[in-house]
């Protein structure tokens, strides 16, 4: 504990005050309780959009309109976050901010990291309690869903949509079938 105790004084210096103090409190019960992840006590639950997109990523039924593509993509941003093509949302934040920010960050980390370093053989747990397997579940449902974005992306680019159902690039070709 004494090995992380300055950091995370320089941490609550940095961060200000306000919302990124709240932030940080529920990061670090987040942090703290990350054992609780690799004893299999604890589990990310997967949005059901990507568990449809494991079981089909390449599943056209009832796209055949912009507006279902867009919405579908809709729920798929939600899930994953902004897609890859899609330029950062300005949050206004000062350089002080952006930089308490990554210390927080920091901070969180090596919390997280003291908290699972106690456990021996962690390793081992992990695939013992299934919290491995399930670990892997949620990257799979989450690349299955990256991949059925881009299809669905590259769909309404065939069919001349504008976007969400096409990158935020693209411009479609004498307006778009909406």
């Amino acid at each position: 504990m004494r090995a992380f105790g300055p950091l995370l004084v320089a941490t609550l210096m940095l961060s200000g005050c306000g919302g990124a103090m709240s932030d940080f409190g529920a990061g670090v019960g987040a942090a703290a309780t990350a054992p609780l992840d690799d004893l299999n006590l604890r589990r990310q639950q997967i949005p059901t959009v990507l568990l449809q997109a494991e079981a089909n990523p390449y599943d056209l039924r009832n796209l055949n309109q912009c507006t279902t593509i867009g919405a579908e993509v809709a729920r798929l941003n939600e899930a994953l976050g902004p897609d890859t093509d899609e330029p950062p949302a300005p949050d206004g934040s000062t350089l002080g901010e952006r930089a308490g920010d990554a210390a927080s960050k920091a901070a969180l980390d090596a919390i997280r990291d003291a908290t699972t370093d106690f456990i021996p053989g962690r390793s081992w747990i992990r695939r013992l309690t299934g919290a491995e397997q399930h670990s892997r579940h949620v990257q799979a449902a989450i690349q299955a869903g990256r991949m059925r974005r881009a299809f669905l992306k590259g769909i309404g680019m065939n069919r001349n949509c504008a976007p969400p159902a096409a990158p935020a690039w693209f411009r479609p070709r004498g307006g778009s079938r909406r």
